[in-house]
Formats: C-alpha cells, sequence, structure tokens
C-alpha cells in the first residue's frame, strides 16, 4: 500500500501559458530600495529604443522617490541603468504564483490556487553606468567590506573572569591525583627498595595506596619496582595486594629459625 502524500492537489491555472515574461536581475541597491518604497509609488521607468537593423536598447531610470529613500545615512545609488538582454532558448522556464485563501470562515471554503504568469522568453541584466554616483558607491562598499568584525579594544577596568563552580567527580579525582604526583620526586632506586624492604618486614601484604603513602614516590615509578621484588596477588584471600617475591622475603628464614629454637626449647 502506498503512503499517502503529504501534498494537496491543486489546479493549475494555464490561461497564460503562453504569455512571453523577462527575467531581470537587478543590483541588489536597486533590490533593497523597492523592498523600502510603498506599494503605490512610480519605482522607475522602462525605455526600449528600437533602431531598423540593430539589437533594441533598454535603459532602465529609477523614480526620485525611489532615490530619495535613503536611510541611516546611506550612499545615493545611481539613477540611470542600462539591461543587457539575452533570449532563452535552450532552456524552458516559467513563472508561477500562489493564491491562498482569504475567507477561511465560508461555508465551502476556497482552495488554494496556482497560476502559469508565463513563459521566460528574455534575461535581463541591469547594469549601471561607470558615473561618479556609481564609483563612490562601489568605494564605500569596499570600505565596509574591509573592516574587521573583531576589533582590539583598551579596557579602562578590570574585567571579572568566573570559571565554572561544578565539575565532573572523575575529573576532580584525576585532576588531585595527578597533582599530587606531580609533587613527588623520584628518589634512588636503592633508597626505595630499602623502603620496601623495611615495610614487608612489618607485614607480608601490602595494597599500593599504603606502599605509595609510605615510599612517597608516583604510583607508575613505584610499580615498576614492585614488579622486580614482589608479586601481585590476584586471588583471595590477599587480591589486589603486593608480596615480596620468595627470594626476598627475609623473614620467612628469621620465621624458621624462631621455630626451631622454640621446638628445642620443648624438648628440654
Amino acid at each position: 500500500m502506498a503512503a499517502a502524500s503529504t501534498h494537496l492537489d491543486r489546479d493549475l491555472d494555464l490561461s497564460n501559458a503562453n504569455r512571453g515574461v523577462w527575467l531581470v536581475k537587478v543590483p541588489k541597491y536597486i533590490a533593497n530600495r523597492w523592498e523600502k518604497a510603498p506599494g503605490d509609488i512610480e519605482v522607475g521607468k522602462l525605455k526600449i529604443t528600437k533602431t531598423p537593423g540593430q539589437k533594441a536598447q533598454v535603459s532602465l531610470t529609477l523614480s526620485p522617490a525611489v532615490l530619495n529613500l535613503n536611510e541611516n545615512g546611506e550612499e545615493n545609488i545611481p539613477k540611470d541603468h542600462r539591461l543587457d538582454v539575452s533570449t532563452v532558448t535552450q532552456q524552458t522556464l516559467g513563472v508561477f504564483s500562489h493564491m491562498t485563501p482569504t475567507n477561511t470562515d465560508a461555508v465551502v471554503p476556497e482552495s488554494e490556487k496556482l497560476f502559469m504568469e508565463g513563459r521566460i522568453v528574455q534575461k535581463l541584466e541591469c547594469r549601471p553606468y561607470a558615473d561618479n554616483c556609481y564609483m563612490k558607491l562601489k568605494l564605500d562598499s569596499i570600505r565596509k567590506a574591509s573592516v574587521p568584525t573583531r576589533k582590539v579594544k583598551q579596557l579602562d577596568k578590570i574585567v571579572q573572569n568566573y570559571k565554572p563552580v561544578s565539575d565532573h567527580k572523575h575529573n576532580i579525582e584525576y585532576q588531585e591525583r595527578k597533582k599530587a604526583e606531580g609533587k613527588k620526586a623520584r628518589d634512588d632506586k636503592d633508597a626505595v627498595l630499602e623502603m620496601l624492604f623495611a615495610a614487608f618486614e612489618k607485614h607480608q601484604y601490602y595494597n599500593i595506596k599504603d606502599l605509595v603513602k609510605i615510599t612517597k614516590q608516583p604510583i607508575t615509578y613505584l610499580k615498576e619496582i614492585l614488579k622486580e621484588v614482589c608479586n601481585y596477588n590476584l586471588k583471595n584471600p590477599h587480591k589486589n595486594m603486593w608480596e615480596l617475591k620468595p627470594e626476598y622475603r627475609h623473614y620467612k628464614e628469621e620465621q624458621a629459625a624462631s621455630e626451631v629454637k622454640k621446638m628445642e626449647i620443648d624438648d628440654d
């Protein structure tokens, strides 16, 4: 089953389909003035001069009412323009209009209508003459375009910069850890080993946090040394704790000697 279209079917009025129309391109400054102009004034006059054996000459003269619509200190715009004409032969272009219903409360509501206003037969490009008025307008547009959007401004008072108060917990912990490690200087390896052996004479198992507190060494540096002289337990009951390798366990010999001495005393 085909999906329903969201576009409504509308009748297209083709009564003006054979009418030829012109497509005219005008400079931006003319379009801006025409947009400001009220709908009841004359905006310009079009003059067509035909000479036998020559191409027709088309010119546009803006009305004084449009020329005087310069607000906010705008520059004056040229009054006279020529229109370069080109015939459309390789394309099929049309002009359409769309009329929406005005009376929406009627018993029988009006439907939207589409009209074809004509077929484009000629393209015209409106060009100003290179007179003093146009050159001044062009110079002003270049000057405005060259003005940087950002400028250096001298401050006459201190600007308060406020940093965000809230932060993610893991970011805070990471920064604190990095800050703490940054203050720790690496000691000589032999000195660190002496501290480790002295600690393991008191207890057989340590976690990494306790060893960091005892040796005051960066954790990465401390782990490098621990891997040489210690084993890391992965199983209970001493999971995640470090223990001296058998060849470094001097306390084992002392413990064995004390046990032998105890047995001799018992025999006596």
